[in-house]
């Protein structure tokens, strides 16, 4: 009896610290207030604050929306920033919730995955960015869009290699939410991916961000479901 609870304290100890050892081969950042989210910040406080806008919120793949030019007539604001994530957009919402917009499409989390965040905590921070729009703006009409695919055979940066899977995970989690809440889920993954979970070559221009053509595709999509 000693021999097996010494072999089952000795194997949990091996255990633990395999595990240990694992966690510490991977880092997480969370960070997000480095100088360029400071300066598009700085921008943002000058420009106009236009009241019932429709606001684009996210990260670079939102930042690079021509959305102006895509939508003309309609009174629209780029709160996209490259290289934001979930901490970064809960930490800056405040401003965007205080102007009241008509519609609101939120594309966010994956530099989150990217930097090794854990899919549980950006759900939770996705909620918690959903939340409180809907307790600051109710009349707002939020659309949560799903994070797009990547492509492995043109991504350049190691790190987000190998991440599809994750993509997926969360993109369920974002559904979830956006069921839980009775919101909009936009799906723009499907629209994107080359029926292998990749993001079609000739939409990319380095296996994450998009081009001219895919922001038209985005726009024309958003339309065809009447979400604009």
């Amino acid at each position: 009896m000693k021999i097996n609870y010494l072999f089952a304290t000795l194997f949990g100890c091996c255990t633990l610290a395999a595990s240990l050892a694992s966690a510490q081969t991977v880092k997480i950042d969370s960070s997000y207030n480095n100088t360029y989210y400071q300066g598009r910040m700085e921008l943002f406080v000058t420009l106009p604050q236009t009241p019932n806008a429709i606001v684009f919120l996210g990260n670079s793949i939102t930042e690079r929306g021509m959305w102006h030019e895509l939508l003309p007539g309609k009174v629209v604001m780029n709160r996209g920033i490259g290289g934001d994530n979930t901490f970064g957009v809960l930490a800056r919402i405040e401003p965007i919730i205080a102007s009241k917009p008509s519609k609101l499409f939120l594309l966010i989390g994956i530099n989150d995955i990217g930097r090794n965040l854990p899919v549980t905590v950006i759900a939770e921070n996705y909620e918690k960015i959903v939340q409180r729009f809907i307790k600051g703006s109710p009349k707002t009409k939020l659309y949560l869009q799903s994070v797009l695919p990547m492509n492995d055979e043109i991504l350049k940066a190691a790190y987000l290699k190998n991440k599809g899977h994750l993509i997926v995970e969360l993109n369920e989690k974002i559904k979830a939410i956006a069921s839980k809440y009775n919101l909009t889920f936009i799906n723009l993954h499907e629209v994107f991916n080359d029926g292998k979970g990749n993001i079609k070559p000739e939409l990319t221009i380095d296996g994450i961000h998009i081009n001219p053509p895919a922001y038209v595709l985005w726009v024309d999509y958003l339309k065809k479901k009447k979400y604009l």
